[in-house]
């Protein structure tokens, strides 16, 4: 299982997805829980990108069997208990304690192992923060489309 907000999709959300269902061996299903805006807005910041349509992407990455959104009231342990995976994969850049993570899975009675993926895509847009802040900067010199509704 991954998870994410997965807002702006860039080739570092394919590479976590792809050694996330790595670890789960050859013949794993790979399940993909995408953070809801309401929780985006209380950790991060506004989504750009909403949760319906970033579920859809997601659906259409090659590699990904089923994809859910998160539970509303930010309780991340539910949707584990519902989906019960053998691995919770963690992305490199996620700021997850691995060890409290494991703490709170295994006190629920749950089986899931919680793994951090090591590759990490380094490029110069290689996060959503990179692509808004480099968005933010740049100077259009009218070449914006007014017509797009």
């Amino acid at each position: 299982m991954a998870t994410g907000t997965f807002d702006l999709l860039h080739p570092g959300h394919g590479i976590y997805l792809n050694e996330a269902k790595k670890l789960g061996g050859e013949d794993a299903k790979l399940y993909v829980v995408i953070a809801r805006d309401s929780t985006v807005e209380k950790r991060k910041r506004y989504p750009i990108v909403g949760e319906q349509q970033r579920l859809e992407l997601i659906k259409m990455i090659k590699g990904v069997d089923e994809a859910y959104l998160g539970n509303e009231n930010g309780d991340f342990l539910k949707i584990v208990e519902e989906i019960n995976p053998d691995i919770i994969a963690i992305g490199a850049d996620q700021r997850h304690d691995i060890t409290k993570l494991q703490k709170a899975i295994n006190k629920r009675g749950l089986k899931a192992k919680v793994e951090r993926v090591k590759a990490y895509h380094n490029a110069e847009l290689d996060s959503s923060c990179k692509i808004i802040k480099k968005i933010k900067k740049m100077d259009f010199k009218g070449k914006i489309n007014d017509n797009c509704d």
